[in-house]
């Protein structure tokens, strides 16, 4: 019987586990603790469901953040009461931010046990204030069958609301009462007696993957779509973790064939990776708009966004001085338009959109024939660059990524200087690579959690960072004994901020090196050796490149290149804008 009768808290515990493995749970990740004991116990015990201890809170809420942004599907996240669950609040963040589905479960004192100094004990309630998709505090553990069928009701509501209308964390704040083992009490023996799991739970079933993101067409889709259409118009595909990727980018090449407009594809978006299904696909685009004459020449009327808008400083300022019409292409009820420009939001996918919104075709114009001539040689004058750069520049590392890995090896690319590489440098390919990141909230923290979650029990994987967010998450490596599968670091050690090297402040010393830079000098072959972490330092591209195809089945390994930030700084700053020199 999947029911545990020791005791209320066993029964409690077990049919809200019962009731997610039914709704097609497979992985709980559970942070050691007291007030969580019945959690934890109902967990490791449910068959079907992985549940994997973790230390660190702030580590195991990012871990579990990557297994759900590559399944799709809600992880369990267990912690014990006070300030255990506060250490979940970044993840939680990002969950919301880039809509990765998580259940928060935070144990918590009874009632009467709060606001009286009691051991272990913070206000709970609405503890991640606005973030979650939806939150409650669930009653105190009762035998009563009324209340059993409350929990579990509750319980698939907070599954499904983290999955609909719009995938985000859901936290559900969960008192015990002593005893929280599962010492036998008689007052369970009735309840035995008289329940019937197979009736309890018959009316449930799994959430199918394909069924997460179908929203019903919004009226909107009708609204200034369809018909003829102007040929100066541009989509731009932001960055996206599709769960179909091929899908979503036949449903993107299918606008761009028929309208005849050119595709701005962010590094961090599938479309980089599946080249062969658009032919207008334009990935120097950052580059493009630095000379100034171009930039002006190739001003749009119309822009389809889809998703959020890349990264790239120069995209953003170029959309906001031309100011065209756009329609954000986007399921959710978010606003994506942080340009407020001339913006319509249709709430439907570009998968819908393709479906349903019946385009006159185009003829190839002048000014898509353009951005098409200007991606070829920029891009040719790129990869003659990086062909010929023998120096640890970091930029050559995403460039080389792009070209070696193995077939469909997923990437988790870090924030500040790593994305922004990609973006710049990440050669259009038909490995059908899959690129993540935690671009919700653009921090560093987790990191390297993240990029195991994603990893975990996945095909070998990888990972694109620099020496400060590897720092901020090397408890990540604690979860070494439970990861499975395999993960490459590709570290790039500048020692310090390489972002901050990109802006003003950067001239101001003191007290840029200290205060921003924030170099620390870490020698990380230590760390890796701390931690039973494989370790190599990479003198030559070369090198580099024989250590990526073929990847290892198992294990955690760290590649460091060593860069000088202030020289890669200084290259980006005299050589970005030059590659599009001279093309009119």
């Amino acid at each position: 019987m999947p029911i545990d009768f020791r005791n209320t808290n066993s029964v409690w515990a077990s049919i809200l586990t019962e009731t997610l493995k039914r709704l097609g749970l497979t992985t709980a990740v559970i942070c050691p603790g007291s007030r969580s004991t019945s959690l934890a116990v109902a967990f490791a015990q449910q068959d079907g469901v992985e549940a994997i201890p973790v230390l660190d809170e702030r580590s195991a809420a990012f871990f579990a953040l990557g297994i759900a942004k590559k399944s799709g599907l809600p992880v369990a996240l267990v912690c014990t009461s006070g300030t255990a669950g506060a250490n979940f609040y970044p993840a939680v963040i990002e969950a919301r931010e880039s809509r990765v589905p998580l259940l928060v479960f935070t144990a918590d004192r009874p009632p009467e046990l709060r606001d009286c100094h009691s051991g272990q004990t913070i206000d709970q309630v609405k503890l991640y204030g606005n973030y979650p998709n939806w939150q409650t505090e669930l009653a105190v553990p009762s035998l009563e069958m009324g209340m059993l069928n409350y929990l579990r009701q509750t319980v698939i509501h907070a599954w499904e609301r983290s999955l609909f209308p719009v995938p985000g964390p859901v936290h559900l704040n969960i008192p015990f009462r002593d005893p929280l083992a599962p010492i036998p009490d008689a007052a369970t023996e009735k309840l035995r007696s008289q329940f019937q799991p197979e009736d309890f739970f018959a009316f449930l079933s799994k959430t199918e993957k394909t069924s997460l993101f179908s929203f019903p067409p919004s009226p909107l889709a009708e609204r200034g779509l369809g018909g003829e259409v102007s040929d100066r118009g541009i989509i731009i595909a932001g960055t996206a973790n599709p769960q179909f990727p091929k899908e979503y980018c036949r449903a993107i090449s299918q606008l761009a064939q028929t309208l005849k407009w050119p595709v701005l594809a962010e590094g961090l978006s599938p479309l980089r990776n599946h080249a062969e299904l658009n032919p207008y696909l334009i990935s120097t685009y950052d580059l493009i708009l630095r000379n100034q004459q171009l930039a002006q020449q190739l001003t749009p009327e119309i822009v389809i966004q889809i998703g959020d808008l890349p990264t790239s400083k120069e995209l953003r300022n170029w959309l906001e001085l031309t100011q065209p019409s756009r329609w954000v292409i986007d399921p959710s009820y978010h606003n994506l338009d942080s340009l407020h420009g001339q913006t319509t939001h249709l709430r439907l996918s570009v998968e819908q959109l393709a479906q349903i919104c019946q385009f006159e075709p185009n003829i190839i114009s002048k000014y898509l024939q353009i951005w098409c001539n200007a991606e070829v040689t920029v891009r040719q004058r790129i990869d003659e660059t990086m062909r010929t750069t023998d120096t640890i520049f970091e930029g050559k590392a995403a460039w080389l990524l792009s070209q070696t890995l193995p077939t469909e090896t997923p990437i988790f690319i870090g924030n500040s200087m790593p994305v922004r590489d990609v973006e710049f440098f990440w050669t259009p390919n038909n490995s059908g690579i899959q690129p993540f990141f935690n671009r919700g909230a653009n921090g560093i923290d987790g990191t390297l959690s993240t990029a195991l979650g994603i990893a975990h029990r996945n095909q070998s994987s990888v990972m694109l960072t620099g020496d400060l967010a590897l720092l901020h998450d090397t408890n990540g490596f604690l979860l070494r004994n439970k990861f499975r599968g395999h993960l490459t670091i590709v570290l790039i050690n500048n020692n310090g901020g390489g972002i901050f090297e990109m802006l003003p402040i950067a001239k101001f010393e003191p007290p840029f090196e200290e205060f921003f830079a924030t170099p620390q000098d870490i020698d990380f072959s230590h760390i890796c050796v701390t931690y039973g972490v494989e370790y190599e330092l990479i003198t030559s591209w070369e090198q580099f490149k024989q250590r990526l195809n073929p990847l290892p089945e198992k294990g955690i390994r760290v590649l460091e290149l060593r860069t000088n930030r202030k020289a890669d700084a200084r290259w980006r700053l005299d050589n970005l804008g030059k590659f599009s020199d001279g093309i009119e």
